[in-house]
């Protein structure tokens, strides 16, 4: 199934609290409960204004409808082509 990277523009992303990390996480589940279990979160990443929130889903489509429901910001969805890493080296 393909991998996705969304990149959200939260302004200040970096300095939210604990709980509102806590909440927007409890939020997502709760729309990807709804989605169904082709959709999953892996990871995200905090910056100062960003989140890159790493997803399997089956496609880009799916990827829309999540930060839709959500009501999240999507400014940027790639599709994960290949993954690399230091063993890639050797």
């Amino acid at each position: 199934m393909p991998k996705y990277v969304i990149e959200r523009e939260i302004p200040g992303a970096g300095n939210l609290t604990t709980e509102e990390l806590k909440a927007i996480s409890q939020k997502s589940c709760g729309v990807l409960n709804k989605l169904g279990p082709e959709i999953q979160w892996v990871e995200s990443y905090v910056t100062d204004d960003k989140i890159y929130c790493v997803y399997v889903a089956p496609n880009k489509e799916m990827v829309m409808e999540h930060a839709k429901q959500g009501g999240f910001p999507a400014n940027n969805i790639s599709e994960v082509k290949r993954i690399i890493d230091p063993t890639t080296a050797e």
